[in-house]
């Protein structure tokens, strides 16, 4: 992609495709630059080295001077947009290290974006990772990593399919084996669901776990009334700040707003015994700024939760 490329403005709707300029695939180009930012910040609690050039890859001329440095972060940005990046990221890298360290050898990462944790962590030998994207999103990564020079440090297998597409049949065809157990994550993805397509994802990860198996993903609580209205507004102050620097794409209208099943409960009807904890403990416990009175898109109270397949419908939630 072109240096200097502006995202296109697209609103949300059945069949909808991108790229990582475009629509929600700008959001993940926007996540990755945020990791890059947390990780020249903070290099002891995140180190994504690649969310960088992957950003500079991408094109678009905002994030890419956020992500190098060249643009301070300052109120387009916000730290707390940055330190979910950084116990976000580790809350991931540390379930996919524990995971795999117990044995689990396939690892699924469900809407990849740029997500790079195929090429820097360490993974036991033996590991396969899946990485499921739409094809241009996978490809472009595909295609970006192998100019930086940068091999993965698993078996990377690219799954090139929509996630609204029969996804499990290109899965399997790519060698997965839903008779092992895998580790699942589902970073970031579900607020772009619709709820009935988030129920059936998570229905559809149980029906291909085998007991063992272990699940990552955010659980965010339903609104209160008013509560949608205010995020809305929340994204399009955001919006309107990051247009005046190129960045035209109006976040308010990428995620799907209203009640839907909460994560950690569904997935707990369904076998999978769950732990967690709120952005919110997160950021105590790492000694970051409080959200009190600082948190307009209700960040705090979303819970990280992990868990394991075994048959039964207990779960534990803190």
């Amino acid at each position: 992609m072109a240096a200097g490329r502006l995202p296109s403005v697209t609103t949300r709707h059945d069949g909808d495709s991108w790229d990582l300029a475009s629509s929600v695939g700008a959001t993940a180009t926007a996540a990755a630059a945020a990791r890059a930012i947390a990780t020249r910040t903070d290099r002891g609690l995140i180190d994504d080295p690649f969310a960088e050039p992957l950003v500079r890859a991408v094109g678009i001329d905002l994030l890419t001077r956020l992500a190098s440095g060249e643009l301070p972060p300052d109120d387009l940005v916000g730290q707390v947009a940055i330190d979910v990046a950084k116990v976000r990221t580790k809350f991931y890298d540390e379930f996919f290290l524990a995971a795999t360290s117990a044995g689990i050898t396939q690892v699924v990462i469900l809407a990849s974006g740029l997500d790079s944790r195929a090429y820097r962590l360490l993974w036991p030998s033996g590991t396969v990772v899946y990485e499921v994207d739409q094809p241009p999103v996978i490809e472009f990564k595909t295609r970006a990593m192998g100019e930086l020079g940068v091999a993965p440090t698993a078996e990377r297998r690219a799954v090139a399919v929509d996630l609204r597409d029969d996804w499990p049949t290109v899965l399997r065809a790519g060698g997965f084996d839903p008779s092992r157990p895998t580790a699942w994550s589902a970073e970031g993805l579900l607020s772009y669901l619709p709820p009935e397509a988030q129920d059936h994802l998570l229905d559809t990860i149980t029906e291909l776990s085998a007991p063992g198996s272990r699940v990552a993903t955010e659980s965010r609580p339903n609104p209160r009334p008013g509560e949608d209205d205010e995020t809305r507004k929340s994204l399009r102050h955001i919006s309107e700040r990051w247009r005046g620097h190129g960045f035209d794409t109006d976040m308010a209208t990428l995620r799907y707003f209203g009640k839907r099943n909460e994560a950690a409960p569904y997935l707990a009807a369904r076998g999978w015994s769950l732990n967690g904890d709120t952005v919110r403990n997160l950021f105590a416990a790492n000694n970051f700024p409080s959200l009190d009175g600082n948190d307009d898109l209700r960040v705090g109270s979303v819970l990280y939760v992990s868990g394991t397949l075994d048959g039964t419908c207990a779960s534990s939630t803190s």
